[in-house]
């Protein structure tokens, strides 16, 4: 089977935008060199008239490939990530980093959530200065697990997370084992679980995070946090709008690459 190759000219920012977006229509795999951004999509699975919608502004070639194993791919690509002296997240294959508090190990797929795009590095960020010690945790949207993962390490006595992706949920579930996690449990749903959490986090997008956001407050126990990323800058106000209209108090703000994560804690 081919595949359809995207060559688009895009500065660094314009390509982290442009993965969550292509992803959105079916992109399988990125390449990211230089001022360009490689995307890749079964050609069956091409949705033509929306991705050249899309790009109407950039520059851009299209080529018919053949098929290629994008693990593979990803896996060579495969960098460790360091947020601070907090978190780092690298592969197996990685020389052990001993240098932060948490280090996180996983199998680099294709599952969003790898610590390299800003929105997971914010909520890693975000995630250091919050208490997680004996704490309930509700992970929502979990991708690779990772958020979860580090919720354990730092001191959560229990983590729900879902997950409407099945290869998320199955690589999810390996990660938490490769990591010897015990108290995070892993359910492919979109249905937000009827109890009370001191924790919420949510690094999916805007239009979800709206969707979702008065069962996400319901969930929330009184004084509790919601952390929140998968957004742009541009999405901020109509965040924070529909945030404060469910007594949701902003506490901080962090921007990276035209991204922001914003930490929340409910009022009444």
């Amino acid at each position: 089977m081919s595949s359809i190759q995207l060559s688009i000219e895009a500065n660094e920012e314009q390509q982290e935008i442009l993965i969550s977006q292509l992803s959105d229509l079916g992109a399988d795999g990125f390449e990211q060199t230089g001022n360009y951004l490689i995307a890749y999509f079964n050609e069956n699975m091409f949705k033509s008239y929306e991705v050249n919608e899309l790009l109407k502004d950039y520059s851009f070639t299209t080529n018919t490939i053949e098929e290629k194993n994008w693990n593979e791919v990803w896996e060579s690509n495969f960098e460790p990530v360091v947020v601070n002296n907090f978190c780092a997240i690298r592969a197996e294959f990685h020389q052990p980093i001993t240098t932060v508090e948490h280090e996180i190990i996983i199998t680099p797929k294709m599952s969003f959530g790898t610590g390299h795009h800003a929105t997971t590095y914010m909520m890693i960020e975000q995630m250091q200065h919050i208490d997680f010690k004996d704490k309930m945790v509700f992970d929502f949207g979990t991708g690779t697990g990772i958020l979860s993962i580090l919720a354990e390490k730092s001191g959560a006595s229990n983590i729900a997370a879902i997950d409407v992706d099945d290869w998320s949920i199955a690589n999810a579930k390996e990660n938490i084992e490769r990591n010897n996690c015990s108290k995070i449990s892993v359910n492919l749903s979109s249905q937000i679980p009827k109890q009370k959490f001191d924790i919420v986090l949510a690094n999916i997008n805007r239009n979800v995070i709206l969707s979702y956001l008065p069962e996400l407050n319901a969930c929330l126990k009184e004084n509790s946090y919601l952390l929140l990323s998968g957004l742009l800058t541009s999405d901020e106000k109509d965040i924070m709008e529909a945030c404060s209209s469910h007594n949701l108090r902003l506490l901080k703000h962090t921007e990276r690459n035209n991204w922001i994560s914003l930490l929340l804690v409910k009022t009444v």
